[in-house]
């Protein structure tokens, strides 16, 4: 007879709550893509490096502020809940960006809603997923799941680069709302799915979020996760505009390359971390990073830039759902809503060196403030190697 491991290894992935999740995150994640071009329309109304960077860097902080109560509440009362919640949230998000006309309070105000939008579902659907992912598929899973992420990445700067050609902000804008009400309507039928209860019959109480943070095997991955988190703000707040200032490439042509790279990584050779183990894809996949980032820095043409793209997708491609992966494994089921607010609220820490990055930018310029952000991956990097491998 086959063992309980090979029978869970032939479990199906595309059931229909995960095309549905996957469909909903692609939605989103387009609406929510479409604003890598905001720098662009910040720049328009007056606002400098240093304020767009602030502006970023506020969006991380509301998204990060609310992320413990998401996790508790979705430990103990379930996801559905949070999940119109978020879809709520993201609709009048949106809509209000039809409302700005200056750089000032109210562009702070309008900022933190969609970054709270965001966070809820963005933490809402990748704990779903993690919850319907068999165990026995789990980084393949949550690669292929992972999809859904990356192609909006592409497409939001391609979609944008078009309307931009034709239109303005507003229509993108718009746009981006459209997109929003299709993701929320793919929500709907979408129920829950959490982890068995215990075999008494009662779920174990969540410990909540701080518990969950202080886990002493989880701390390495909260490091690497901000690390790999700040390198990736670093350029979706900043490529627009560095564009722009070098003349060089375009938002639309850099993503395409990545999310390319990412996504044929994801869908073809998305086995091999079970091949050969996680970390031996980890590692390189970060350094490689690194090297997107250094190539970024120096790049004198289009394609050069599409390189740089290209390689940052090799990053991402592998470390995200790795890093997912990891802490879905070590974090206990009953406290996993709690685990998965951490990890996505330090992708949104990530945006909190927006302030720093923006100063730097204006001293030195794109490439010295680029190839800081190489270094700091790679003794970023070495660093989670060192600690984790004693665990």
């Amino acid at each position: 007879m086959p063992s309980t491991e090979a029978g869970r290894a032939r479990e199906p992935l595309f059931v229909r709550s995960f095309v549905l999740l996957a469909a909903a995150n692609l939605l989103h994640g387009l609406s929510f893509n479409l604003f890598l071009h905001f720098p662009g329309f910040l720049t328009d109304l007056g606002a400098n490096e240093v304020q767009i960077g602030q502006l970023y860097g506020l969006l991380g902080l509301t998204a990060i502020a609310i992320r413990p109560a998401l996790g508790r509440r979705m430990d103990l009362q379930g996801r559905r809940p949070i999940l119109l919640a978020g879809n709520a949230l993201q609709l009048l998000g949106v809509a209000l960006y039809l409302t700005l006309d200056s750089y000032g309070p109210w562009a702070y105000f309008v900022r933190m809603l969609h970054g709270a939008a965001e966070a809820t579902l963005f933490t809402v659907l990748f704990t779903l997923a993690a919850d319907i992912v068999p165990a026995g598929r789990r980084n393949e899973g949550l690669m292929l799941f992972g999809v859904s992420s990356m192609l909006p990445i592409a497409l939001g700067g391609m979609v944008g680069d078009l309307v931009l050609a034709w239109a303005g902000y507003r229509e993108l804008f718009l746009v981006a709302l459209g997109f929003a009400v299709l993701g929320a309507l793919a929500c709907l039928p979408i129920r829950e799915a959490r982890p068995e209860a215990a075999p008494d019959g009662a779920r174990t109480p969540s410990g909540g979020f701080w518990k969950v943070l202080r886990q002493r095997d989880l701390l390495p991955l909260w490091w690497i996760s901000l690390v790999f988190a700040s390198a990736l703000a670093a350029v979706f707040t900043f490529l627009k505009t560095y564009t722009e200032t070098r003349g060089l490439g375009s938002v639309g042509s850099f993503f395409a390359a990545y999310c390319t790279t990412a996504i044929g990584l994801r869908a073809f050779l998305g086995w091999l971390p079970d091949r050969i183990g996680v970390k031996r894809v980890l590692f390189p996949a970060l350094l490689i990073l690194a090297l997107g980032f250094a190539a970024l820095a120096g790049a004198e043409t289009d394609a050069e830039v599409l390189v740089a793209g290209a390689l940052c997708g090799v990053g991402h491609g592998y470390s995200f759902p790795l890093l997912f992966g990891l802490v879905v494994g070590r974090a206990r089921d009953h406290e996993r809503g709690s685990a998965m607010a951490i990890l996505t609220s330090l992708v949104d820490a990530g945006y909190l060196v927006g302030p720093a990055l923006g100063i730097l930018i204006a001293q030195v310029g794109y490439s010295g403030a680029f190839r800081a952000v190489a270094i700091a991956v790679v003794i970023g990097t070495a660093l989670f190697a060192w600690v984790d491998q004693r665990r």
